[in-house]
């Protein structure tokens, strides 16, 4: 993973987090489900992070198609939140292309 790519995944989940905590009305299931996936992302680059540290070969991690729910999160939110869905879908397109 490139050490750029970590850095602007962390800092697009903060902004994220900054336009959520902005957006009031975001119903109690899908801010449950930004959470999760949001402490699943940053576990995530822990491990590699870690792994990259330490020189070894990456561990093949369990990575649950992180992108694809993220996908599925701003399907959801596109209907209720326009005005964060792009963000989000921004956030699946940067999971893909780091390969998570």
């Amino acid at each position: 993973m490139q050490p750029d790519s970590a850095t602007d995944l962390k800092s697009h989940l903060k902004n994220l987090h900054d336009d959520l905590s902005r957006t009031p009305e975001v119903d109690a299931e899908l801010r449950g489900l930004l959470t999760q996936l949001d402490g699943d992302i940053h576990a995530l680059l822990r491990q590699r992070e870690a792994s990259e540290a330490l020189h070894l070969q990456p561990v093949e991690m369990e990575e649950d198609g992180l992108a694809e729910r993220a996908r599925e999160i701003s399907a959801r939110f596109a209907a209720r939140h326009p005005k964060l869905e792009p963000a989000l879908r921004e956030l699946s397109n940067m999971l893909a292309s780091m390969g998570i």
